[in-house]
Parts: C-alpha cells; sequence; structure tokens
C-alpha cells in the first residue's frame, strides 16, 4: 500500500471511506496526481517515485490552518 497527501481547497469535497480515481499530470521534472473531478491535488513527486495505481480509498481528511488535507492509500 501506498499512501499520499493531497490538498484540497473546501471542506466537505470527499470523505473517509470515499474510493477516489486520479488523473497523472507531468511537469518538466515532477508528476503530480489530482483527486477526480479536480478535488485535491498532490505535491509534486519525482519521477523515480511514481505511482501506477489510479484508484485508491480516503483514508484521512484533516483540517490544519494551511486548509484541508487528505490522505489517501493506492495499491502499488
Amino acid at each position: 500500500m501506498r499512501s499520499m497527501e493531497f490538498k484540497m481547497e473546501r471542506p466537505g469535497l470527499l470523505s473517509e471511506g470515499q474510493h477516489i480515481t486520479v488523473t497523472e499530470g507531468l511537469l518538466p521534472s515532477n508528476y503530480y496526481y489530482t483527486i477526480d473531478p479536480s478535488l485535491a491535488m498532490s505535491g509534486n513527486v519525482p519521477f523515480n517515485q511514481r505511482m501506477l495505481a489510479r484508484e485508491g480509498v480516503v483514508k484521512e481528511v484533516r483540517e490544519t490552518p494551511r486548509g484541508f488535507y487528505v490522505v489517501a492509500e493506492f495499491e502499488d
């Protein structure tokens, strides 16, 4: 299992236990992942840590002073 953290801009878009799909984006030196349909976005991921799985499950949604974060697990 692989865990990944995503930044979510508004509360209530995702909930724990929800099944999700992600889309991979490509930057010149990194990948990034977006929970469909544009609900939350990951940080940059180096090429050597590319995620192959495209479906996962939300394990945690938390609010911090910097915003809302989603932790999802993927079979990788």
